[in-house]
């Protein structure tokens, strides 16, 4: 017998070795880096290297690894109870938390809120509350979204590889709708002009549960929705009985400079999603939604073992206040600020021709890579290969978009300006290599 516990199985080949015989292929593990501490913004492999962490456990982590207040309040819970199962036996973190969400979210009446363990989870439960809740069979998600890896939220998500490739028959009466992209000839108009289309041909509005958007798409390029889209989708959900859903698994607690993206166009969902960075890295989400809605779910139709677990709510009230003392809100804008500036040089210098649109929310920030200059053709190649060499040079990031052609930013909203900037000065060198050849 093996015993994987001797140092010299610790270390990023030895492990990857024992990773290809142990897991299976479909889990994906491009960086080869096998984490041994984070701090922050910053994280150690097994080897001892180390690097600035540009994606926060894919927007995990706005208040960075291992936060001093998560960090305690994790262990205090630890001394009390680990486990109950809400459904048996109760407790306060549970209860404070969802108080909490509930004044957070925008609303005009009172809230409710209910917690999971993952985003797909929450996905797949909102969505099966909103055909109770009206009686009807359809769902309408968006073309380039990402709503999670369970098999509605397969169904839902709009990208075909590698999310769906061989893994049907998915859920029926889910229908994609072109979600709204200037850059890329989709007007708000033009995208609710499509969904009436969707409505005169496929399905009529009386059959819709439920419409379910990111308010900025995330593997889809963080594209956001413009208000004008969101106000023409309340309008038709207000019309037609649809429940309009927000997905804000991404895009939630701070990362768009507000505490909810969707607060950005004014109007509010009658339900809300959200997971990630809710809890500091342990797995917890929630669904949000209106009282006089939630409250149609009778009795033992909504539970979980594990949703909401003790330690994991200690977590997330933590999260909460480091967001307010810490004024992360208002730090998410200055970090997207610095981002956008220092791309936008990049742009118009060392990388001209290969950088297109330079976005972002919040610090919720993209660049897209193109080809020769030309923004109709998206550079996924360049993508790749840039990604991988900032990593090799100790800076980690990731792709998004149909051809995963945009560099995409999770920064931890507790990274400084320097560390910020010596991750921007590894970007940098690495484009301007990589078009030298």
């Amino acid at each position: 017998m093996t015993d994987h516990s001797k140092n010299e199985f610790i270390s990023n080949e030895a492990l990857k070795a024992r990773r290809d015989h142990a897991l299976p292929m479909g889990l994906p593990s491009k960086s080869g880096i096998y984490a041994d501490k984070a701090e922050g913004a910053e994280l150690w492999d097994v080897d001892g290297k180390r690097y600035i962490d540009f994606i926060g456990g894919i927007g995990v982590l706005n208040v960075g690894h291992r936060h001093p207040k998560v960090q305690a309040a994790i262990k205090d819970q630890l001394d009390k109870v680990v486990h109950t199962c809400f459904g048996v036996a109760q407790y306060e973190p549970y209860v404070r938390l969802a108080e909490r969400l509930n004044e957070l979210v925008p609303h005009t009446e009172p809230m409710k809120t209910m917690f999971m363990n993952t985003g797909s989870e929450a996905t797949e439960h909102v969505c099966k509350f909103a055909r109770r809740i009206t009686g009807r069979p359809g769902l309408i998600s968006f073309e380039g979204s990402f709503h999670g890896r369970t098999l509605l939220a397969t169904a839902l998500t709009g990208k075909a590889m590698p999310y769906k490739e061989g893994f049907g028959p998915l859920p029926g009466d889910v229908y994609h709708a072109p979600y709204p992209n200037e850059y890329k000839g989709m007007s708000a108009e033009g995208a609710l002009n499509c969904l009436q289309h969707i409505f005169d041909t496929s399905i009529a509005p009386h059959n819709v549960a439920a419409i379910l958007i990111e308010p900025v798409q995330g593997e889809g390029g963080f594209v956001q929705a413009p208000k004008a889209f969101l106000e023409g989708l309340r309008k038709i959900c207000d019309e037609h009985g649809i429940m309009l859903i927000a997905d804000e698994v991404q895009t939630g607690f701070a990362r768009t400079g507000k505490m909810f993206a969707i607060e950005h166009s004014g109007i509010m969902p009658d339900f809300l999603v959200c997971a990630k960075s809710i809890a500091g890295g342990l797995p917890l989400s929630a669904v949000i939604g209106k009282s006089s809605l939630f409250d149609k779910i009778a009795p033992g139709g909504m539970g979980s073992t594990y949703g909401g677990n003790p330690v994991a709510c200690a977590a997330g009230n933590a999260v909460l206040d480091a967001i307010e003392e810490e004024g992360l809100i208002e730090r998410a804008e200055e970090i997207g600020a610095r981002l956008e500036k220092r791309w936008t040089q990049m742009q118009n210098g060392v990388a001209k021709g290969l950088f297109g649109d330079v976005r972002r929310v919040g610090a919720m920030a993209a660049v897209e890579l193109i080809k020769d200059g030309d923004h109709s053709k998206p550079n996924g190649e360049a993508c790749a290969s840039i990604l991988g060499a900032a990593r090799d040079n100790g800076l980690i990031m990731l792709s998004a978009g149909k051809k995963a052609q945009v560099i995409r930013t999770h920064v931890p909203l507790v990274a400084s300006d320097a560390l910020i900037d010596e991750g921007l000065d590894i970007m940098e060198v690495t484009v301007e290599s990589y078009l030298k050849g």
